[in-house]
């Protein structure tokens, strides 16, 4: 039986997982979804101040500790900042396959483009961000991560956010003064195969990113631009016919992932 470790974003938990689980687990797959480090709380209760200056490598260090557990690599499949950890984990060597569901973007690659900064206004203008617990409000993740879900559904999701770690975001945007380079990838050492869906709506890890995230990879990477999607693949109408696109990618790969 193959494994699958998904791996959520900034803000989430293993919840949102909640429809490829079912669905990878219908074909036989054994599906993991931890909750990284200090997101296991209730949405209005106050963050564990240790959150604010936790590392991508942090939580690289959590999963790692996971995927040793395991008898064989699985295949990681992140979500946003989850993608951007599973190209972290597979450039240690601890995937059989990647999946990168709007994914973050790993050093080398300017994300920062004008409707990524709408979204984290809030949070960067706040002195000392890179070293806080922090959260977006609800305008902001409407407009840039929820804006393909119906306006009652966003509110549904948006209030199971929790807290995010601002030195995690601080690694990612502002990599380029980042002395740990936390969230630099080696794409010599992974060698493993890339799947990249990018959501053709998706403003706060834009397409025109992602697909640099792919070049990154070169043949190892097989790109795709979902247009009718935005960031919320694993939830917005239609997801199951993400998870399909994914499950035959997987199937092609090896023998090995053929349910």
């Amino acid at each position: 039986m193959s494994t699958i470790m998904m791996i959520h974003g900034m803000w989430g938990g293993s919840w949102y997982w909640d429809n490829y689980i079912r669905y990878f687990s219908a074909r036989g797959y054994q599906c993991l979804a931890p909750t990284l480090r200090y997101h296991e709380i209730n949405p209005e209760d106050e963050p564990d101040p240790r959150l604010g200056t936790t590392s991508l490598l942090d939580y690289a260090r959590d999963l790692e500790a996971e995927i040793d557990k395991l008898p064989e690599k699985p295949v990681l499949m992140g979500h946003s900042m989850g993608g951007l950890l599973a190209q972290i984990l597979a450039a240690r060597g601890l995937a059989s396959a990647a999946v990168l569901l709007t994914p973050a973007s790993p050093a080398g690659i300017f994300a920062l483009k004008p409707s990524v900064l709408k979204t984290f206004w809030s949070v960067m203008n706040r002195w000392g961000f890179w070293k806080k617990p922090m959260r977006i409000p609800f305008q902001a993740a409407s407009y840039s991560i929820l804006n393909m879900l119906p306006p009652e559904v966003q509110k549904e999701k948006y209030a199971r956010f929790v807290y995010e770690s601002g030195r995690a975001a601080f690694e990612i945007g502002f990599w380029i003064i980042d002395g740990q380079k936390a969230s630099r990838v080696d794409e010599k050492q992974v060698q493993c195969p890339l799947l990249v869906l990018a959501g053709g709506g998706d403003k706060i890890t834009p397409s025109s990113v992602i697909k640099k995230v792919a070049e990154k990879y070169g043949e190892q990477a097989t790109y795709q631009e979902l247009a009718g999607h935005g960031h919320w693949l694993v939830e917005e109408e239609g997801w199951d016919d993400v998870a399909a696109e994914v499950h035959d990618w997987l199937k092609k790969q090896n023998s090995l992932f053929a349910i």
